[in-house]
């Protein structure tokens, strides 16, 4: 079985966002508040993990700086 990439593939950002040209994806990306990156060609690059996070309705920007991430170390001797 493949690893899959860090990256949503081109097939998997047409069916998010309902478009297969560049501009429209990055319009439907822009319009719904998501963060992306542009390759130098312009192609939208997506991370995997954020994906998911939007897609099943958490707000990745909420998770930094909650501090659900700190380890707890206070118990450890």
């Amino acid at each position: 079985m493949a690893l899959q990439s860090e990256t949503l593939t081109s097939e998997e950002l047409t069916v998010i966002t309902g478009g297969s040209r560049r501009k429209d994806q990055v319009d439907w990306l822009k319009s719904n508040h998501w963060i992306y990156h542009t390759t130098r060609a312009g192609d939208p690059v997506v991370g995997r993990l954020y994906a998911r996070l939007k897609l099943s309705g958490i707000n990745p920007g909420k998770l930094a700086g909650s501090g659900g991430w700190d380890m707890d170390l206070e118990k450890v001797r």
